[in-house]
C-alpha cells in the first residue's frame, strides 16, 4: 500500500458513512482502511465553543485523509484528497 501525502490543508465538507459507534467507514464512497488516530477539540467556552472529534485515517486508495466531526451540527469535513 502507497500512502500520499495531504495534499489540501483547506477543509471541505465529506459525505461520511459510519460504524454503529461512530467511527468512520467510508469517506466519499473511498473504504477506509485503517484509523491511525483519534483526537478531540472542545474549546472557546467565551465565545462561539469548537467541538471536534478527529480522525487521522488511511482510504483504500492509499491516501491519508484527516476527518472531522463538527459535534455541534453533526456535519462531517475533510483535509486531504
Amino acid at each position: 500500500m502507497s500512502i500520499r501525502a495531504l495534499r489540501s490543508q483547506e477543509p471541505r465538507r465529506a459525505d461520511v458513512l459510519t460504524t454503529s459507534d461512530g467511527y468512520p467507514r467510508r469517506v466519499d464512497g473511498c473504504l477506509v482502511e485503517a484509523i491511525r488516530e483519534e483526537w478531540r477539540v472542545e474549546e472557546g467556552w467565551w465565545a462561539t465553543p469548537t467541538r471536534r472529534r478527529y480522525f487521522s485515517t488511511v482510504l483504500a486508495d492509499g491516501s491519508l485523509c484527516v476527518l472531522y466531526q463538527d459535534r455541534r451540527d453533526g456535519s462531517w469535513w475533510r483535509h486531504g484528497r
